[in-house]
């Protein structure tokens, strides 16, 4: 019963298109399932990443390939603008918009096959620790997981399910020295990540031993051939590659990817890291599908899980 529930609400969210509410489902069905029935199913459960993963568990193993599997992470920021700040809807910096805007910030976890793309785990980002900024004298909110931590978790997550991939990708913001030590020494995997410009690299072992690394948007890098090169403070080589690309409005931009797999070509690189686009997708759907952003949320209620994934928004009363 509680999958078709589940089910039914979901669908519900996909299909209408104004405010989504236990009592505008309970009208569509014609009082079929009453609205009190729907508020106690959804106020019942937290709905954690377990729960996902065991939901869509069944159709990883129909889809999983032993070779070609990507692990893409990504975080979004649902914008709830007229919503009061609590430790869930707060402000974050939007890199779409350049500046911060108060949300919910979510990190999902989605698994690709081919043209199978399912999403395996979620993060809602939970700021509950408060301090005050000495500077500005405004009250600022910090989580005490970064959302680094948990993209090693969720990595951690995905191996210990038994899951099949051959590289994680992400962009820039998960490119960390932790992520990549923890990528190529812990799970012992492939990682195609984006680069930031300023990042420093030697081209040589000897080279990153003497200190002698240069910012990478300084180095003379032809487009679309890769380099073997040492990051700052990762003691395993691995590939640079330089993409430049024209942007809709006519402009150009520059892509630097980096990934410990020295057996693939730029042109492999690059074609792998082009897979990453289906967790956009998967945001885009989330904001113009969930009703997220439209509903009459007020309160936080947060479940008993470490990585908070249980987390999730309450109408003032006790509508979700």
């Amino acid at each position: 019963m509680k999958n078709d529930m589940l089910d039914i609400y979901s669908d519900y969210l996909i299909a209408q298109t104004a405010q989504a509410s236990a009592t505008g489902l309970s009208h569509l069905l014609k009082g079929t399932i009453s609205h009190d029935k729907v508020t106690r199913f959804l106020n019942k459960n937290a709905f954690s990443s377990k729960d996902l993963w065991r939901y869509v568990k069944p159709t990883i193993r129909k889809h999983e390939e032993d070779k070609g599997g990507v692990l893409i992470i990504d975080d979004t920021i649902e914008e709830k603008p007229c919503t009061d700040e609590n430790d869930i809807v707060n402000w974050h910096f939007s890199h779409t918009r350049g500046r911060c805007v108060k949300g919910v910030n979510i990190l999902s976890c989605i698994i690709r096959y081919g043209d199978i793309a399912v999403p395996i785990g979620f993060e809602i980002v939970h700021k509950e620790q408060h301090f005050c900024d000495l500077k500005t004298r405004k009250e600022i909110r910090k989580s005490t997981i970064s959302k680094n931590e948990s993209f090693r978790d969720m990595v951690s997550q995905a191996q210990s399910n038994k899951i099949l991939f051959d590289h994680v990708l992400a962009d820039s913001w998960f490119a960390s020295k932790e992520n990549m030590k923890f990528i190529h020494n812990k799970i012992r995997k492939k990682f195609i990540l984006g680069l930031k410009s300023n990042r420093l690299c030697a081209f040589s072992k000897a080279e990153a031993k003497k200190g002698q690394h240069q910012a990478i948007n300084e180095l003379d890098l032809k487009d679309g051939v890769s380099r073997k090169v040492w990051l700052k403070d990762l003691s395993f080589p691995v590939q640079l590659i330089k993409k430049v690309f024209k942007n809709e409005n006519g402009t150009t931009g520059t892509l630097y990817l980096v990934t410990n797999d020295l057996h693939i070509d730029a042109d492999q690189i690059y074609l792998i890291y082009q897979k990453r686009w289906r967790v956009e997708e998967y945001h885009k759907y989330i904001k113009q599908n969930s009703s997220l952003e439209k509903s009459l949320t007020c309160s936080p209620k947060v479940g008993p899980t470490r990585n908070r994934g249980s987390c999730k928004l309450l109408k003032k009363g006790h509508e979700p």
